[in-house]
C-alpha cells in the first residue's frame, strides 16, 4: 500500500520510520516533512493545515492510508474532508478532535461523565477572571481555552502570578484565538504520566506506558514547552493504576464520546496527575504525543500500517498489541532560547555518527536541508532516542548519542529519565 503522513516533526519522523517497517507498506509519503524524513519517504511540499491540497494529493497519487501526525490538521476536519472523499485516514474527526481542541468541552465532558479530574472554572472576561483568582487563592493552573502548542498552560503558585498570567493570555494574546477564554484548575499535586490508546470507537487498546518532561530545564524548572524528552515504560504507572486508567478514564471518554455524538476513532492520549495510587485527567490530546511517540514505536513489536487499518475498519477488537521487554528513552535536543525565540538555520555536526551508535535512532523534528548541510529549522530540533535492556541503559545510550551532537547554543535537559530510576521495578507496560 501507498501511506501518507502528514506532519513534519519528530512524531511525523518516528511515524514514517515505522510505518516502512510494515510488508504492507510499499512507499511513504509525508507533507510537508522536514531533511530526516527526506531520508526515509519522499517529502511533499504541502503544508500540514492545507486539507484541500492534501486531499487532492492522495486522490492523486491514489494513497491506500492517510495518518494525521499534528493536532491542528485534525481541528480543522481534515480526517472529515478525506472521508467525504472516499479516502482512508487514521485519525480523529473533527468533532471528536475538540477533546483537544477546547480544554473547556474536554472539562464539561469529564464532569459530565464523573471522569476523575480536577475542579475549573471558565471565563471569558478577564476581569471576572481575575475576581476569582483573588477569592480563590493559589497555586493554582491557567490554560488558554484552545491549542496552544502544548504552552497554554500555567501554573501559578502566587495570586499575582495567576493575574498575569490571565493577562498575557487574553489581553496580550499570547496563544492567539485560543485565548478567547480560559479555563482556571485546581492545582493538582502528583507525578504526570502520559497515558495512550488505540480506539476504533468501541476497542479501546492501551499502548505502552510512557512519561513525559514538559519543562524547559532540568528538574522541571523553566516554561512549559511541547515537550523536552521521553521514555516508556514509566513506572509510576503501577499495574494498579494502569487499570484504573483504563477501567475509569479510558474507556469511560471512548463512550462518553460516542454518547455525544462524537464517537473517537485513533490514538486518544490522555495526560495523567498519578497521587496516592490514583490517576486524574489533567488534558486529552487527539494524537500520538510528541516525543512519546519516539520511545513507544521504538519498543512496539508489530505493524503500525496492520493497526491502522484495523482502527479505519472498526476491527480493532482482532489486534493484539506486543511490545519489546527493551527500555526506550528520548532526548529532545533543542534550539537555544526555545520555548522563547530562537534563532534557526544553524549547521548540525554528528549526526551521522550518533547514528552509527547501537540501539539509536534519531529522529528529526525542526530540521532542513540547505545546501547539502542539515541545519536546524524549529525549536525542538531533533529527537535521540535509544533503546536498553533497562531505563539507566537507555537514558547511558541516549546521552552518549546527544554529546556527538553539535550546533550553535544547541541545549537539551539532561534529566530525561532520572524520574522512572527511583523506582527501580521490573519494567511493566
Amino acid at each position: 500500500m501507498k501511506v501518507l503522513v502528514i506532519g513534519g516533526g519528530g512524531r511525523e519522523h518516528a511515524l514514517v520510520w515505522k510505518l516502512k517497517q510494515s510488508p504492507l507498506v510499499e512507499k511513504v509519503f509525508c507533507a510537508p516533512g522536514n531533511a530526516g524524513i527526506a531520508g526515509e519517504a519522499q517529502v511533499v511540499p504541502i503544508d500540514a493545515s492545507d486539507i484541500k491540497a492534501l486531499a487532492g494529493f492522495a486522490e492523486r497519487e491514489k494513497i491506500d492510508l492517510t495518518c494525521v501526525g499534528p493536532e491542528l490538521p485534525l481541528t480543522l476536519g481534515v480526517v472529515d474532508a478525506f472521508q467525504e472523499a472516499g479516502l482512508r485516514i487514521f485519525g480523529a474527526s473533527r468533532a471528536a478532535a475538540e477533546i483537544e481542541g477546547s480544554k473547556v468541552f474536554t472539562k464539561d465532558l469529564l464532569r459530565k461523565y464523573r471522569i476523575p479530574t480536577g475542579d475549573y472554572e471558565v471565563f471569558e472576561d478577564p476581569g471576572e477572571a481575575r475576581a476569582w483568582i483573588r477569592k480563590t487563592g493559589a497555586p493554582i493552573v491557567v490554560k488558554a481555552d484552545g491549542l496552544a502548542a502544548g504552552k497554554g498552560a500555567i501554573v501559578c503558585q502566587t495570586i499575582e502570578e495567576a493575574e498575569e498570567a490571565v493577562g498575557l493570555i487574553m489581553e496580550k494574546r499570547a496563544f492567539g484565538a485560543a485565548g478567547d477564554r480560559v479555563i482556571i484548575e485546581e492545582f493538582l499535586i502528583g507525578e504526570e504520566a502520559s497515558f495512550l490508546a488505540f480506539t476504533d470507537g468501541k476497542t479501546v487498546l492501551p499502548l505502552a506506558t510512557s512519561q513525559d518532561h514538559k519543562p524547559a530545564l532540568d528538574g522541571d524548572r523553566g516554561p512549559n514547552t511541547g515537550g523536552m524528552g521521553a521514555y516508556s515504560p514509566a513506572p509510576v504507572v503501577t499495574p494498579e493504576i494502569f487499570n484504573q486508567a483504563m477501567d475509569e478514564i479510558m474507556i469511560p471518554t471512548v463512550r462518553a464520546m460516542a454518547a455525544e455524538g462524537r464517537p473517537y476513532k485513533g490514538v486518544l492520549y490522555a495526560g495523567l496527575m498519578i497521587r496516592d495510587g490514583k490517576a486524574k485527567v489533567l488534558e486529552f490530546n487527539a494524537r500520538f504525543g510528541d516525543p512519546e511517540a519516539q520511545p513507544l514505536l521504538m519498543r512496539l513489536d508489530g505493524d503500525l500500517a496492520l493497526i491502522m487499518d484495523a482502527v479505519v475498519d472498526e476491527r480493532l477488537d482482532e489486534v493484539e498489541l506486543k511490545w519489546h521487554d527493551d527500555a526506550s528513552v528520548c532526548v529532545v535536543m533543542a534550539s537555544g532560547g526555545y520555548p522563547d525565540p530562537y534563532e534557526k538555520g544553524k549547521t548540525i555536526s554528528g549526526l551521522d555518527e550518533a547514528e552509527g551508535l547501537e540501539d539509536v535512532k534519531v529522529f528529526h523534528a525542526g530540521t532542513a536541508e540547505k545546501d547539502g548541510r542539515v541545519v536546524t529549522a524549529g525549536g525542538r530540533v531533533l529527537g535521540v532516542t535509544a533503546l536498553g535492556r533497562d531505563i539507566p541503559d537507555a537514558i547511558e545510550k541516549a546521552y552518549r548519542a546527544c554529546s556527538l551532537i553539535s550546533w550553535d547554543r544547541v541545549q537539551y535537559r539532561k534529566d530525561i529519565g532520572a524520574k522512572a530510576i527511583k523506582y527501580l521495578k521490573p519494567l511493566n507496560v
